[in-house]
Order: structure tokens, then sequence, then C-alpha cells
């Protein structure tokens, strides 16, 4: 298998401009095929997180460098909107239902919400400091965020200096209602919420380890200690009871056993990475690294995974968003010395 891997890394194409080398390129068959890339030419800096509006097609993408979210519409690859004014924005969440767009940013812990058709400033969610991931639970129609900043004594969140813990997840309603969902123990990094369960699993980099909570109960029910540091992006096989988190020192993939909380899989994976996801139709793992790469793991049983390609990016590509809806994998590219910011869009086959 790595002597195939390796051939296919030495005839991949020269995709496009900016520097993108695929080995899918070479093969209509490959994993991932570029379809297109976007320029974006109003970005600057580093990108962040994005949000997908299926009926509208209309991708969100957080801009740290110029302060803005910029509305895409795909059909022509133009911007419909940038939405400017923020602290950091980093995470934000588009919900059909409601049609409303949720930005969190971390310079002042806020979660701003807008009108999906004006793009008009509806309410403002306000945090302690660091509003950062977001993620929609279906049960309760309410939008989570990890923020920082949030003290805690005996589970009763305080205000000001003392108390237990500087983490918390967060809910916000549509109107800008918001809440304390659960406690954590220092700022949280990626998440994800059981579907089937009452779970959710929290990245908290600065303990170097995953900590379990039961939304039900608003507590923490386990840690279970990760062995590499700066475990920052998550994803959640649910089906087969899988965990994986990308972790920068060493760039390794480790992936979870969620009924016994225990490592079941250490895979290399490209540098600085913030973004990875699970496929779920094709059984596959896609890690985004800033050093230069997607790579592609083919998940062979809950315990196995081969690595299926390595896809070549500018550097800077760290952030993204699988829509299986699309059968597309969307790829950020922050602005660079040598690189204009530019979106990727690849087909997943």
């Amino acid at each position: 298998m790595k002597s195939c891997i390796a051939v296919l890394f030495l005839i991949g194409m020269f995709l496009h401009t900016g520097g993108v080398h695929s080995q899918a390129g070479a093969s209509a068959s490959g994993p991932l095929v570029l379809k297109t890339n976007i320029p974006l030419p109003k970005a600057s800096g580093r990108m962040d997180h994005m949000s997908m509006d299926l009926t509208g097609q209309r991708v969100f993408l957080s801009e740290i460098g110029n302060g803005g979210v910029e509305a895409i519409y795909l059909p022509d690859g133009k911007r419909r909107r940038l939405l400017t004014g923020f602290g950091e924005p980093q995470g934000n969440y588009f919900d059909k239902a409601s049609n409303r767009l949720f930005v969190a940013s971390g310079d002042d812990g806020t979660v701003k919400i807008f009108d999906g058709s004006s793009y008009t400033l509806v309410a403002t969610a306000k945090f302690t400091t660091d509003a950062d991931d977001l993620r929609f639970d279906p049960r309760t129609q309410h939008v989570i965020v990890g923020y920082s900043g949030q003290k805690f004594v005996g589970g009763k969140a305080v205000a000001g200096p003392g108390g237990e813990g500087d983490g918390a997840l967060g809910w916000v309603d549509s109107n800008g209602k918001k809440g304390i969902l659960i406690p954590v123990d220092a700022h949280p990094e990626g998440f994800e919420l059981e579907k089937q369960g009452t779970r959710v699993f929290v990245n908290v980099p600065d303990h170097h380890e995953i900590e379990v909570g039961d939304i039900a109960d608003g507590k923490i029910v386990a840690r279970w200690p990760v062995s590499c540091g700066d475990n920052f992006p998550m994803a959640l096989d649910e089906t087969h009871h899988r965990l994986f988190i990308g972790c920068r020192l060493p760039a390794k993939m480790l992936v979870f056993d969620i009924d016994t909380g225990k490592s079941v899989a250490s895979l290399d994976i490209p540098g600085t990475t913030d973004d990875l996801f699970y496929d779920a139709a094709h059984r596959r793992v896609y890690v985004l690294g800033g050093a230069g790469a997607v790579y592609v793991f083919a998940q062979k049983d809950p315990g196995h995974y081969d690595l299926l390609a390595r896809v070549r990016t500018p550097v800077g590509s760290r952030t993204g968003l699988l829509v299986p809806e699309m059968s597309e994998l969307f790829v950020a590219i922050s602005q660079s010395a040598t690189q204009q910011p530019e979106l990727l869009v690849f087909e997943t086959r």
C-alpha cells in the first residue's frame, strides 16, 4: 500500500496556479478531485471555520485577518456579502430552520446572530471570552458554543476571580437567549455531540485530554488522557463508536473507542491541523493540515485505517468543511507572502 501511495504522489498533477498537487487529480477514481478554486480578493490573513446554506447555495467563511465573515454564492463563486465588525470571528453556523447565521468571536466572547436574507444583526449573546467553535443540537434547537473565562464553584457558575475551571459549553437560541450547558476545565476546542445519546466529547488541549460531558446532567463524567499536544479538531463516527482527534505536537490523529475511552489507533497527519472530518458515506477521514496537505484515510474497520491519499495544498490550508449532501470538501487557503486567499472545492469520490 505504501509503495502505491508513493507512486501516485510522484505522478500527481499540478491542478491550479496556487500550487495544489493531488494524486486524486491524476485519476477520476481518486478520493478527492479538485472541482474549482474560488478567489477571495477581500480576505486577508488567517481563515477559520465555515458553514453551509444548502438551500441558498451559500458558504459562510470566517476570515480572522479582516475581522469579517464572507457569504459566497457557490453557483458563480462571487461574494454576496462581507459582514464586518467582529473581534476575531472563529466559528459560524447557518441554521436553515430559523434562517439565522450565528458567528462566534474570540476577542469579545460574543455570538452574534444575523438574519440569513437581509444580513441584519438580530441579537447578540455575550459570553465571558474566546467564543470559538459552534455546533447545532437538534434536540433543543440550540446552537452550542465553546468559550473561556467561566468559573464554577460546586458546579455552579460564579462571576469574578476564584472558582474552578476556566471554560464551558454554552447554548444560544435564534433570538439571542443564552445559558450555560456544561462546565469544562479549560478552554474547549473542537467538540462533538452524540445523536443517539446525551454525551458531548470536548478537546481540552490545556489539560491534554478529552472531557466527556453528560448534557442531561450538565456535568463532566469522564476525562480521557491524550498522548499528544494541541489536540484541536475532532470528528465523531457514532455508528462505529469511534472518535477522531487531530494533534499538532506531534502531528498525529488519534482514534478513540467511545465505549472504553481508550485510543485504538495513532496515525501520522500533516502539520498544524485545525479541521478533520469523518465521511460516513465513504468510510473515510479527511485531515486538513496548514503545512500544505489533506490526508485521506480509509476505514478498513473500526480499529484500522489506511492512508489512501496525500493531496497537496498550499501552506495555510488548515480549515474547511465537509458537506456530505453535496459530496464536496471545502478547504480554505489563508493569505501568505506567496499565496492569495482562496477556497478550494474538492469532489469526494
